[in-house]
C-alpha cells in the first residue's frame, strides 16, 4: 500500500503522526510505501532565530498566549511523545527554517532511506536542540541518516529538490492540505491530524478495500 504523508520537520504532530503510521503499517501484513512530502508551517522563518527569545517565549508570542500556557501545552506534548517513542525536549528547541532540511530528505527519498533522514531530522529538532537550518549541521544528521557525505553538501551547495520541495507545496495547496501531518492512503483516503494508530490502520484497512 502507497501512504504519502505531507509533514513539517518543526511541527510536534507530525512527529506523532509519523511514529503512529509507522506503527498502524506494522500492525498490519502487506508492503507498505510511506512517501514524506515537504509542507512548511513558516516558511519564512530565519535559517537561525537570533530575536533572543526561547522557543517558550517565541510560541507565547506568536499565538497570544501566557508561557505558562505553553509550558502546559509542552508537558502534554511529552506525555504523549512518550507513549510514541519520542523523547520531547522542548526546552532545547532552537527554531530555524526547514527548507534545506525537506531537501535531503527528498534525496533520502530517491536513496531509498528516506524515513531515516526524516526521523533524524525530526529527533535533531525537537529532543537533541540541533540547529536545523544550518548547512554544516544537516550535512552531519545527514551521514548519521545514512546518506553520503558529499551528495548531501552538494544538494545544499545548489538548488538541487528545490523543485520538487516546491511541487510538494503546490500540491498540498491545490488538495486544501492546510494542516499537517495529512495521510493519503492509495490516493484515495485521506485521514487529517496525528491520528491514534487504531484510527490510522482502520484508514489502511479501508483503503485497502477500495473505500
Amino acid at each position: 500500500m502507497r501512504i504519502d504523508v505531507w509533514s513539517d520537520i518543526a511541527c510536534p504532530w507530525c512527529y506523532l503522526g509519523k511514529h503512529r503510521i509507522e506503527a498502524a503499517a506494522a500492525k498490519l501484513a502487506g508492503r507498505h510505501q510511506l512517501v514524506f512530502h515537504a509542507f512548511e508551517l513558516n516558511p519564512g522563518a530565519p535559517r537561525r532565530n537570533d530575536d533572543g527569545l526561547t522557543h517558550r517565549e517565541r510560541l507565547a508570542k506568536k499565538f497570544g498566549r501566557a508561557p505558562e500556557q505553553i509550558d502546559q501545552m509542552h508537558e502534554r506534548m511529552v506525555g504523549m511523545g512518550r507513549e510514541d517513542g519520542i523523547d520531547f525536549h522542548f526546552d532545547r528547541v532552537q527554531g530555524g527554517n526547514t527548507f534545506d532540511a525537506h531537501r535531503l530528505v527528498q534525496l533520502g527519498l530517491e536513496r531509498g532511506v528516506q524515513a531515516a533522514v526524516k526521523e533524524r531530522m525530526m529527533k535533531a529538532y525537537f529532543s537533541d536542540g540541533e540547529s536545523i537550518g544550518d548547512r554544516e549541521t544537516l550535512i552531519r544528521l545527514a551521514v548519521e541518516a545514512g546518506l553520503d557525505r558529499n551528495e548531501a553538501a552538494d544538494v545544499l551547495a545548489t538548488e538541487k529538490y528545490t523543485r520538487e520541495v516546491r511541487a510538494d507545496e503546490t500540491m498540498a495547496q491545490a488538495n486544501g492540505i492546510s494542516g499537517v501531518p495529512f495521510f493519503v492512503f492509495e490516493r484515495r483516503l485521506a485521514v487529517s491530524g496525528a491520528q491514534p494508530v487504531d484510527v490510522l490502520v482502520e484508514a489502511m484497512q479501508q483503503a485497502a478495500a477500495g473505500g
